[in-house]
C-alpha cells in the first residue's frame, strides 16, 4: 500500500538552505560575493589550512552516501570529527558552518547524509544496525583519506544524527567522544511516554522526511504507532535504536557524553534523556534550555554566536585535543532558566533539587499542605481544552526562545472536562529545580483510560505559562476500578514569580496524543486515605 503524500515540514524551520548553499559553494570555490564579511572570513579562514571536497562514502550493503570533506593536508598528527546528518532533506548541509569552524581549529572532518536522506542511497533505518555500520564506514573514510595520523575521533550530531553518534560510539571502539545534540536516549519511552504514544511526534517526523526514502519497517513502525496497533513490536523495533540500552558499552570505555536539550522539548521529552544521563558513569555534561527541539542550537547551525556550539567545540577540544579548558570544573549540568534565561550550573543532575514540598489534592480545587479524602471530580472524555502542550510541535519553542510563550487563559478552563487545583500565592520567588512527581487515583469507567496533566503558572489576572506536563495512560485494570497513577513530570527549571499561583490541570485530551478513552467516558479522581493524591515539587 503506497503511502499518503505527506505535508512538507522542517524540524529546522529558521534554517536558510539557501545562505547554506552559497556557504559551500564559496568554500569549493573561494569566491565570497554575496557573503556577509563575518562568513566571508570563515571562508578565508578555512580555505587556508584546509581542502574541502564533496564525495561519496561507501555505507553497508554498498549504498553510496552524500559526504563533505574538510581535510588538512601534511603529516602532521589530529584528532577527526564524523558528523552525521540530522532528520532533514537537507542532509549533512546544516553542519557546514560549524564543520568549517571545527576545521580551521585543526580537526579533520566528515559529514554526510544518513542513509534514505538528501543525496544518500539506501532507506531510512531510524539509527538501526545499517545507520550505525555506516557511522563505522564513515570514519574509515575519513582515516583513509587523512595525510596524517588520526589521534583522537569524536562523533557529533544533532537530532538524528545525535542518537546516531551515540550508537555508533557504543559499537565502535575508536571513538573517543560524542556530542549528542536535541538527542534521544530511550527511543521507546519517547515514543510512548507512560504507555501514551506520542502521535503529534511521529506525525512531524513523518512530515519531516516527506523528501526521504523510508523503510518498509520504519514505515510500518510509524503507522502503527498512529494507528495503536503492535505495541510490543515497536517496543522492541525501539529497543535496538536506543543509546540507553547500550549504555554498558559506553560505560566500559568511559566515552565522555555531551548532551544538550530542551525543556519543552516535544519529539523527545527531556526525561528518558536525563536517564541516559544519569547512568552514564564516564566523563558527561547536560545543558537545558528554553526552547524546543534544536531551537537552543540553531542560530549557530546559522553561524551565529551560541553557547551551546561553544561548549561542543570545548568539549571536543577537551577530550579529543587534551585542552585543559575549563569545562572539567564547570559541573555536569548547566540549566537556563525560565523565564529569567539565567545560567545556573550544578555539580550533578541531583543537586538541582534540594528539598521536596508536598501539596495535596483537596476539595473545592485547592492544593493544600495537608490529605483530604472523600471529594471527587469527574472529567468529560473526549474533549479538548485550552490546557494542551503547545500550539505546534518544534514552532512554538522559537517563540519561547524569542521571549514571547504561549499565554494559557485560565479562566477558559472549562471545569466539566478539566480538573483543577490551584495553590496558595507564593510569598516569595519559588525555584522549581528537578523532576515534579504526580501521584492522583482516579476511577475509569471503562476499559482503558487516559489523562494529561499540566502544571502552569498563574499570574494575578489569571493568565499563565506552562511548567511542565506529562501524559499517562492505563491499558490493564478492569472497568470501574480505582487506579493510582505515579508518573513524573517532566524536568524544569522554573522561577515562580512572587504572587503567582501554580496550578495543577487534568484532563484526558490533548492532540498531542493517542488516548485510551472512550467517547463521552468519563474519568472520576478522587484521594482515598489508602493513596492519597498528591503533587511533590523539587525546590532549588
Amino acid at each position: 500500500m503506497t503511502p499518503a503524500a505527506r505535508t512538507p515540514f522542517s524540524l529546522y524551520p529558521e534554517l536558510d538552505g539557501t545562505a547554506l548553499t552559497a556557504f559551500v559553494a564559496a568554500l569549493e570555490s573561494g569566491d565570497v560575493t554575496g557573503l556577509s564579511p563575518a562568513r566571508a572570513a570563515e571562508i578565508a579562514e578555512v580555505r587556508s589550512v584546509a581542502v574541502f571536497t564533496r564525495g561519496k562514502v561507501t555505507g553497508a550493503d554498498g549504498d553510496l552516501l552524500d559526504a563533505a570533506l574538510w581535510r588538512h593536508t601534511g603529516t602532521q598528527p589530529r584528532p577527526a570529527i564524523v558528523m552525521p546528518s540530522p532528520w532533514s532533506s537537507l542532509g549533512w548541509l546544516p553542519y557546514a558552518v560549524q564543520a568549517s569552524l571545527f576545521a580551521a581549529r585543526g580537526y579533520n572532518v566528515l559529514a554526510y547524509s544518513t542513509r534514505g536522506f538528501a543525496g544518500s542511497e539506501g532507506q531510512v533505518d531510524v539509527a538501526g544496525p545499517l545507520d550505525v555500520a555506516d557511522g563505522s564506514r564513515a570514519l574509515d573514510h575519513l582515516i583513509e583519506r587523512s595525510t596524517g595520523t588520526v589521534t583522537k575521533i569524536g562523533f557529533l550530531g544533532d537530532s538524528y544524527g545525535s542518537g546516531v553518534s551515540q550508537l555508533v560510539a557504543a559499537h565502535d571502539t575508536r571513538v573517543d567522544a560524542v556530542v549528542a545534540l536535541s538527542t534521544w536516549g530511550d527511543l521507546g519511552e519517547a515514543f510512548y511516554e507512560n504507555s501514551t504514544r506520542h502521535v503529534a511526534a511521529v506525525r512531524a517526523l513523518l512530515d519531516a522526511a516527506a523528501k526521504a526514502r523510508l523503510s518498509p519497517q520504519t514505515q510500518s513502525v510509524f503507522d502503527n504507532v498512529l494507528a495503536n496497533r503492535d505495541v510490543q513490536g515497536t517496543l522492541r523495533w525501539a529497543e535496538t535504536r536506543s543509546p540507553f540500552s547500550h549504555i554498558k558499552e559506553l560505560n566500559r570505555r568511559q566515552v565522555p557524553v555531551f548532551f544538550s536539550h530542551a525543556w519543552h522539548e516535544t519529539l523527545f521529552p527531556p526525561n528518558q534523556t536525563l536517564k541516559m544521563f544519569n547512568e552514564l558513569t564516564g566523563p558527561k555534561r547536560l545543558a537545558v534550555s528554553i526552547g524546543d527541539h534544536s531551537g537552543p542550537e540553531m542560530t549557530g547551525m546559522l553561524g551565529l554566536p551560541n553557547r551551546i556550539w561553544t561548549d561542543a567545540h570545548r568539549w571536543l577540544d577537551r577530550h579529543l585535543k587534551d585542552i585543559d579548558n575549563g569545562i572539567d570544573a564547570d559541573g555536569e549540568v548547566l540549566g537556563e532558566i525560565m523565564w529569567s534565561k539565567a545560567l545556573e550550573p550544578r555539580p550533578t543532575w541531583p543537586s538541582l533539587t534540594e528539598r521536596v514540598e508536598r501539596l495535596h489534592l483537596a476539595d473545592d480545587g485547592e492544593l493544600g499542605e495537608e490529605p483530604q479524602p472523600g471529594w471527587t471530580s469527574t472529567v468529560l472524555c473526549g474533549v479538548d481544552t485550552p490546557a494542551t502542550v503547545a500550539d505546534k510541535v518544534v514552532q512554538s519553542g522559537y517563540a519561547e526562545i524569542a521571549g514571547r510563550p504561549k499565554i494559557y487563559r485560565t479562566q477558559d478552563i472549562d471545569r466539566t472536562v478539566a480538573a483543577v487545583w490551584t495553590a496558595d500565592p507564593v510569598a516569595e520567588t519559588t525555584r522549581l529545580r528537578g523532576i515534579p512527581r504526580l501521584r492522583v487515583t482516579y476511577r475509569a469507567a471503562n476499559p482503558g483510560s487516559t489523562f494529561v496533566a499540566y502544571l502552569l503558572d498563574t499570574a494575578p489576572d489569571g493568565t499563565a505559562h506552562i511548567v511542565t506536563h506529562a501524559p499517562y495512560t492505563d491499558l490493564d485494570s478492569p472497568p470501574d476500578s480505582l487506579i493510582s497513577a505515579d508518573i513524573e513530570l517532566q524536568a524544569t527549571a522554573y522561577d515562580v514569580p512572587r504572587g503567582h499561583r501554580l496550578m495543577l490541570v487534568i484532563d484526558a485530551r490533548d492532540p498531542f496524543y493517542g488516548d485510551a478513552n472512550l467517547p463521552r467516558a468519563t474519568l472520576a479522581f478522587t484521594s482515598p486515605d489508602a493513596t492519597p493524591s498528591y503533587l511533590d515539587l523539587p525546590l532549588g
